[in-house]
């Protein structure tokens, strides 16, 4: 089996080093890429939608950033323990409409022995903004 370092005891460096990686694949919008960060049964709830599985993974967030448009998103280290990691985030995007949105939540993860998510647990909330309220803007190196 593959590891996805770094790998659980976390440490805060370890932590927050699985948290910013979480970020960075995100921002990428390849849900392909996301995937293989999770076990292939992966245990998710994201709002009202439970999903089983890297396929059923794929899926979704296909489905995702095909409606949440120029999608950006922050995470923030807020706990962890052993194999646990909580991180509080907020992400802002726009509908088809050019409504733009900033949404915030909460995840809870749990690991596996080499770094997969095994469970992921997401509450989330959104709020209607104008694009000048807009706080994450893709810089002109592309970062951040």
């Amino acid at each position: 089996m593959a590891q996805r370092p770094p790998v659980p005891p976390f440490t805060e460096e370890t932590a927050r080093a699985k948290v910013q990686a979480a970020e960075d694949a995100w921002n990428t919008k390849d849900p392909e890429k996301v995937s293989l960060a999770y076990t292939e049964d992966s245990e998710w709830r994201n709002r009202d939608v439970f999903l089983r599985g890297r396929e059923e993974i794929v899926a979704f967030l296909t489905a995702k950033w095909r409606k949440e448009l120029d999608y950006r998103l922050r995470k923030e280290l807020w706990a962890y323990t052993g194999n646990r990691i909580a991180v509080r985030f907020e992400y802002e995007f726009h509908d088809a409409d050019g409504q733009w949105f900033r949404a915030y939540g909460n995840e809870n993860w749990e690991f596996d022995e080499n770094g997969l998510m095994r469970k992921r647990f997401a509450s989330i909330n959104d709020l209607p903004i104008t694009a000048d309220q807009r706080r994450i803007a893709v810089d002109p190196t592309g970062t951040r």
